[in-house]
């Protein structure tokens, strides 16, 4: 991935060579600026590689067209972000249901699901909340859910724990975990939170735009 700003020029990955397993919960953890939130996003068809090619489910997405790929993130992929960047002035089941609008389903249908995800979360108590009544670790369970709605095949996650305490962050990781094993739902996480790595079937080490040889 090369990012151009007039003559300026600026590598940001290298050569990367990625394999996920379906069902695996695998972790991109590094430092700061080593690339792991571009590659993240290119996995997500967020960003366009400068080169190379990605393959997510049996689907070369890099050939697909802007309409093309945006209906494969909807049918495909569920994301979390670090903030969980709830909508406000929705409430906690409301946030969910938005998401299940998108991807064509609404009014009771949509009301039920997004029940039925807050209670796999273990937060059907909540449904009636807004963000600002709930906790950080509620709040990243309530993204979940959203992640959720619609039965994605992959998760991608960037820095879901960073804003949690360990107690927290622990239990939203296996949270995510267990709903990922119990689904075969394939999970990739970008993290900076050593706590976490236990929980993972593989951790690959991201610095300076490479993948550290032996690390993956």
């Amino acid at each position: 991935m090369v990012y151009q700003s007039g003559s300026q020029r600026y590598q940001a990955l290298y050569d990367i060579d990625l394999e996920v397993n379906e069902g695996d919960v695998q972790l991109l953890m590094g430092p700061s600026g080593s690339g792991k939130t571009t590659l993240l996003s290119i996995l997500g068809g967020i960003l366009t590689p400068t080169g190379g090619s990605v393959r997510l489910l049996g689907q070369e997405i890099t050939k697909l067209s802007k309409s093309q790929l945006a209906r494969f993130r909807l049918n495909h992929i569920g994301f979390i972000f670090q903030e969980g960047n709830l909508f406000p002035a929705l409430t906690a089941v409301e946030n969910v249901e938005v998401a299940l609008n998108l991807k064509g389903i609404r009014r009771q249908t949509a009301r039920r699901e997004a029940i039925a995800l807050l209670e796999q979360v273990g937060l059907e108590t909540k449904a009636n909340s807004l963000p600002k009544d709930l906790s950080g670790g509620q709040k990243q369970r309530v993204a979940i859910a959203r992640a959720l709605a619609g039965n994605p095949q992959l998760i991608l996650a960037d820095e879901p724990t960073a804003a949690l305490d360990s107690h927290s962050g622990h239990a939203v990781i296996n949270l995510l975990r267990r709903l990922a094993k119990e689904s075969q739902r394939t999970v990739l996480m970008v993290t900076h939170d050593p706590r976490i790595v236990d929980v993972a079937d593989r951790v690959t080490y991201v610095e300076d735009g490479k993948i550290r040889p032996g690390c993956d």
